[in-house]
This record gives C-alpha cells, structure tokens and sequence, in this order.
C-alpha cells in the first residue's frame, strides 16, 4: 500500500458541539446537519456516544466503550447522520473518555468481574486499584462508598437486600447491584442445610445435587490466584456451578422453596439487631467493603476522575486496556465516519505522551485499513501501514496524519508538550485571553477597593489558591495523598540517608508541594526530566520550603530529587523504576488538587470580578492588553494554528452572554460601587444573625449582585418565568457556597445557612410594593 494513498488529516475550519443525549439523538442531530451547513460550520464536535450511565445527559460515565449508548440511538441512526454530513463534505470530531469509567452501573461488565473476581479476574488489572492499601482491612478488597449513612445503619434498615437471578447471587442497594462472590454461596445454601435433608432424604437426587454444587464450590480456586490455568478453571468452573444451581432451582420447588427462605432469613428481620448477623458475615466474605459515601475521602483505593466515586480510573497505561477501549473509535475511524478526536482530561493519564503517540499510530493505521472488518485476516496490510508510519516518523517526528486535540488546561504562558503529537488545546487559553480584552484593565485598582471595601477584607488569590488546595488534600482527597505518603515512604527506607524522614513529615512535604504547584501537572518520564518540568518542580519546593522554616529542608530536597529522577548511586533497576512510578502516580494527583482547589473551590471565594473565574482562567490579572491578545495570538499561530477556540465550552462557568454583561462592570466602577453600597443598606435588614454569624456573608452577598447583574434577563418575564429564575439563582448560590466551603460544604451541609440564604434570595428577589431594592435594581439593567 504506497504512503501516497493516506490522505492528509482533515482540518476542521469552524465546528458546532453538539451534546447528544436522549434528548437529543443521532436523529435530531442529523435534521440540523443542513442548518449548520449554511452557517458556514465545517465539522461537527460531538459529545461521547458511547453506551452510558442510564439517563446520562452529559455522555462521560461510560459503561461501555464499544457500543453506542441505546438512548442516542443505533449505529443506523449513527450511520445516517454520517451520510448526512456527507452530503455537505462535513466531517466529524468526536469526543472520547480514556481517563475513567463509571462503575455505579451494573451494565459495566468489567467492573461487575472485578467485584466477583477479585485480582484473579482479567478486568482487574484494567482498573487503577490498590490491592495492597494502608487499611490492611481493604488487602485484596475494593472499598464501595455507595451508602447513605454508616453500614451498620443501612444494614439493619434492611437496605441491602440479597437476591438470586439466573443462578447468581446479589446484593441489591437501590440502583446498585453488585455479585456475591460464587464460593460464599456456600453460607447461604449450607444454612438449615439438615432441615432440608430431612425433608427430602439423604439419598434424594436433588438433594444430592445441591450437595454437589456446594462440594464443586469449596474447590473453587481462590480469588487471589495468579496462576492463569488456576483463574481459567475458576472462571470455568463458576459458570458451570451457576447452570446447574439455576437448573436446580426451577426443577426442584423444595429446593426453590429452600432457597428462597434462606434469602428471606439472609435479609434479616427489622428490629431484630441479631437477624442481620447472616447477611453481615456474608458481605464481610466479599471482595468489596460496603461504606458510608463520606469514607471515600479516607480510604478508598481506586484511582477516581477528581473525587467523584462514581467514575473510576482506567490504566491506559496498558496495551490490553487500550485495545479494548478503543475498539468502536478505530472502527468508526476506518469507516470514515470520524474525522477527529478531542480527547478528554489527558492530564489524568499515567503518561499522556505515550497515550497521544499511541492513538496517532493507530489512527494512521485504521484510516489506512479503511473499511476492511477483521484486522486478524489482513497481517500483511496492517504490517505494512505500520511500517509507513515508522519511515514516515523517522523523517517527520512532528508528523500528525490524524486531527487530534486534547482538553488541556494550559496556566500563564504555559505551552503543551511538545512530544505530544496533536494539533493543541481545546480552547480555554483563548476563551480567556478574548474575555480578557473586553475587561478596563485600568480600573483593576479600583475593583481592588470596592471589593475589599464591600466584604470588609483584603483576599490575597494566590493565598487563597495555597489554603483551599491543602484543603482538598486533607478532606476529599486525603486518602490520595496518605497513600502518596507511604509511597514515598517505602522509597525513603531504601536508602540510610533518607531512611530516617518520617512518614508524617513525608506526607506533609508532599501536601506542601502540591499546593504551590504552579501547574496542572508535570509531564516526567522514563526518558527523563525536562527543563520546563524541571523549574516547575524547584519553584514549588523553593516556595514550600520559604512557607515551612520550621521544618526540615533536607525532607523537602528528598521529595525534590524524587521528582527530578535523581537517583542515589548504585540504584538498581528495580528500585528505579520504582522510583519512577512514584513520580508517575504523583503527577496524576497533582492536576485534580489543582483543579478541585482551584476551579471548584477558590473560583468561588475570590469574587472580585466573576467574568475572570472561569476554566483556565486566572482572576487576579485583570484584563487582557490587546497588544497581548495579539502576541498570544502570533504564538499561537506558530506553534498550534490548528486548535479549536472557543468562546464558551460545556465546561464554563458562565457563557459568554453573562461574561459580557459583567465585563461591562469593569467599564462604570463608580456606578457600580454607588449601587453596591445602597443595595447592601436596602437589604440591610433583609439578613440574618445566626450564631454570631452575618447571613448570608458579605462575600457571598458580592457574588449574589454580580451573579444577578450577569444573568438578568433583557425581556421581561412573566410570573411562571420569574419564579424558574429565581428557584436557579437560589439553586446556584447554594452550589456556590458548598463549592467555596466556606459556610458549608458537599460533604458537611450547613442547612441553617443554606436555608437562610436562600430565604434572602427569595426576600430581595419577591416583586412586591415596598421591595425597594428590586426596583433600585432593575434601573441598573
């Protein structure tokens, strides 16, 4: 197959998202391809069409990566669609989730495996899990934090509910479902076991059976076999097992009969504190360790997208994971039907680099195959393309043949890496530079006062940034960073002249860090350490040592050579590439520090200017020079002249018709400021002391002026419309003070607080005579 049959990549000119859910399907998308045609769209960018969570609306919790998700529609529908943008020579991108999963579905078979398997299941290796964590309790488990309130509590409640489908035994909890590991079937088919003999004999054929069954499941091999004959019998095995069970089930009605009271007696009586003894001692069997949702932030031990427990990391690390991952992108690609790739949150990855060159191989590959169907039947071709693309990289190492963008999130004037082969970001560095022209950057002192004077403070941002960060590492991600702690811990013990650095201190130091890491992540591999990670890493040291004089520096220069990959003489392979993983796994906890203290907890506590608080963005520099704007956008043409940009993406805080209404603000600091201060007299008794406290805060009334200033409608609204307005600012500024954790929290509701605030709202917002702050507001639109 000659090099000049692969066509160059396609460039999209302008693309539409379009987020596809049930809502909003194949079919639906396919009537508006003519429409976004003649607005002069070239491709479009679709949201993840892969099987998802029931009901999802956004398409990242996939269960499934290689099917399409049954509530956009078939692979017709998806087909048509295709044909349509054919019509018009559209192309399109199409948004993909390599970082994680959800597991909350029992629709992930893969996760089902792992929760019936254990380590021995082949699935296991495809989740990022710690089967030997800090709790020795959780050695060879998984915790579950799936419960409303502590296990005991929802024990007893008689919330866990076992039942038996298809031969299979389950414990059922609302919406979750998760597998009783086959060999503790036993505990529930041997209990009463010898009523049941004496109500059939001894020598019953069915009775026999039963006796059968449970012998055939003590022989199971354990969970925790590693000897790959071992694991395929027990995979055999239990299958067989669950046959001949369900087989027994429907011939037999004593047996039926017997097992069905043995679930009833399992289920436990409420109560009765001692019925539930049966089921307790059952689930302490299983692979996974049922808790309270809050246990999470201590001890879970499975890598999360953040710290949402719902979404499970995936280790793309490994080929194997890769391949089957990636099975219904590469055919969508040889079919035509995909054109491009944004690919999302690649920082969470345990190498990026490796992930973008590895998909760009395999996408040359699979463009070039084109619609041939079983690559097993075609080694010459796929040898052969495979060997163009290595000749072609040899003499282009820059070469992209496939349009690919990534969702990276790039902080002041930082550039993706250059070993990443893809044609740049998805467009939160110019959504921010753009906003940041319309801003009077020449009034920043001005804000700066009206600010500090309104909340009665002085905010330092990059403060702030340190404290909400060290935050999240102590509470929603503390089990994270304990588990980094140890890591570094066991790498201290290997050496005389660190072994003596305590585990607590070690812990500290790497808390210290991260909090002052300027970045998102560092990108450090094998092959080494670069200069640009090199400054990142000693800047955030030098910067947690200035913050800890009392603390030991020859702690923080330990963690430092770490990370830079300087290894002590005589290191051993082993013990490098130990060394290494720690640096790995660290960078991948570094991003979600940052993002969750930062976009999710400091973008609420740093009101000064909320068009700045956005994605990417930075709020304490107000305003973009044009001159900047301009040279940014000269970079940007060198370096990637084929990103996407944007000007709002499904990840803003706030779309551009509200940046643009606030960025006003920055044009009228008198007016504003007149108005700020007769607003807060107008509702001066509108608020409410509760404890001591000042309700809702001044910080918080801030953003509620700015907020409703953004979003005010330009038409008026009927009385139906105005009270959906006003249950969405209630339901925002909830969300903002949780976000902020400030007053209350996800984790820990202050409901008085929340439940005043929202009283406030409904008070300053109520269109009644006499509500003089309404009208007063109102003139200011």
């Amino acid at each position: 197959m000659p090099t000049e049959t692969f066509p160059d990549p396609r460039i999209p000119v302008s693309t539409y998202r379009l987020q596809l859910n049930r809502k909003f399907r194949f079919s639906d998308a396919q009537r508006i391809i003519s429409y976004l045609n003649g607005l002069g769209v070239s491709d479009i960018y679709t949201s993840p069409y892969f099987k998802a969570k029931e009901g999802s609306l956004h398409g990242y919790d996939i269960v499934d990566h290689n099917t399409l998700n049954p509530e956009i529609g078939t692979q017709e529908g998806c087909h048509e669609m295709v044909q349509e943008l054919g019509k018009y020579q559209m192309g399109q991108i199409l948004d993909i989730v390599p970082n994680h999963m959800c597991i909350t579905s029992k629709e992930n078979t893969w996760w089902m495996d792992v929760l019936e398997n254990g380590p021995s299941s082949p699935y296991a290796n495809f989740f990022d899990i710690d089967w030997d964590p800090v709790k020795t309790e959780l050695k060879n488990k998984i915790l579950i934090p799936i419960l409303s309130a502590q296990y005991g509590i929802i024990l007893e409640r008689q919330e866990l509910q076992l039942a038996f489908e298809n031969g299979a035994f389950f414990i059922h909890y609302y919406q979750h479902k998760l597998p009783i590991m086959p060999k503790t079937y036993i505990d529930i088919l041997h209990h009463r076991i010898d009523e049941l003999k004496n109500q059939l004999s001894a020598e019953n054929p069915r009775f026999l059976e039963l006796l059968s069954i449970i012998t055939a499941l003590n022989n199971l091999p354990p969970y925790t076999e590693k000897n790959p004959e071992k694991i395929a019998e027990r995979y055999r095995e239990k299958e067989i097992i669950k046959k001949r069970l369900w087989n027994l089930y429907n011939e037999s009605p004593e047996i039926k009969a017997f097992i069905d009271e043995n679930i009833r007696i399992f289920n436990g009586t409420k109560g009765k504190t001692e019925s539930f003894d049966h089921l307790d001692k059952l689930l302490n069997k299983q692979i996974y360790r049922l808790s309270h949702w809050c246990v999470a932030t201590d001890e879970i031990n499975y890598r999360r997208f953040f710290d949402i427990n719902d979404l499970a990391a995936i280790r793309m690390e490994y080929p194997g994971v890769f391949t089957e991952t990636h099975k219904l992108i590469f055919r969508l690609i040889r079919e035509g039907k995909v054109t491009g790739l944004r690919v999302d949150h690649p920082d969470g990855l345990y190498n990026p680099s490796e992930y973008f060159q590895n998909l760009q191989r395999n996408c040359f590959l699979h463009k070039g195959l084109g619609a041939l169907k079983n690559l097993a039947d075609h080694p010459d071709n796929v040898a052969e393309i495979l060997k163009q693309y290595d000749d072609r990289l040899l003499s282009d190492p820059q070469m992209k043949p496939f349009y690919i963008v990534g969702e990276k999130i790039l902080i002041k004037g930082e550039k993706i890496p250059e070993d990443w082969p893809i044609y740049g970001t998805t467009g939160y560095d110019y959504l921010n530079s753009l906003n940041g022209i319309f801003i009077e950057s020449v009034n920043v002192k001005a804000f700066d006062d009206i600010y500090n004077r309104f909340i009665k403070s002085k905010i330092n941002f990059q403060d702030i940034i340190y404290e909400k960060k060290i935050l999240i590492m102590e509470t929603v991600m503390s089990s994270e960073v304990n588990t980094l702690g140890h890591f570094l811990n066991r790498l201290s013990e290997k050496n005389r002249h660190t072994r003596d650095f305590t585990l607590n201190s070690l812990t500290v130091v790497i808390k210290e860090v991260i909090a002052f890491f300027p970045v998102y992540r560092t990108y450090i591999q094998s092959a080494g350490v670069t200069e640009r990670d090199r400054r990142y890493i000693e800047l955030a040291v030098s910067k947690a040592k200035k913050k800890n004089p009392a603390m030991s520096g020859s702690t923080f220069d330990f963690l430092k050579d770490v990370l830079l990959l300087k290894y002590p003489e005589n290191f051993g392979d082993d013990d490098k590439k130990e060394w290494l993983d720690f640096v790995m796994r660290f960078q991948q906890i570094t991003g979600p520090v940052m993002a969750k203290g930062l976009e999710d907890t400091t973008f609420y506590v740093y009101n000064r200017f909320l068009s700045l608080n956005d994605v990417g963005g930075s709020p304490d520099r107000f305003g973009t020079p044009i001159e900047t704007f301009h040279g940014q956008n000269i970079e940007r043409f060198k370096s990637c002249p084929h990103a996407l940009i944007t000007t709002s993406t499904h990840d803003s805080k706030r779309s551009e018709d509200v940046r643009a209404r606030l960025n006003v603000l920055s044009e009228i600091p008198d007016a504003w400021r007149e108005y700020l201060i007769r607003w807060r007299q107008l509702n001066k008794k509108k608020r409410v002391v509760s404890e001591g406290q000042e309700i809702p805060g001044t910080n918080e009334e801030y953003l509620l002026y700015q907020s409703l200033s953004g979003v005010w409608p330009v038409e008026p609204m009927d009385k139906f419309e105005y009270e959906i307005f006003k249950k969405r600012i209630k339901d925002y500024m909830v969300k903002a003070t949780r976000e902020a954790k400030v007053h209350t929290s996800w984790i820990s509701p202050n409901t008085t607080y929340e439940d005043t605030l929202i009283n406030f709202i409904e008070t300053i917002l109520s269109n009644v005579r006499g509500n003089k702050f309404l009208r007063d507001f109102q003139t200011f639109q």
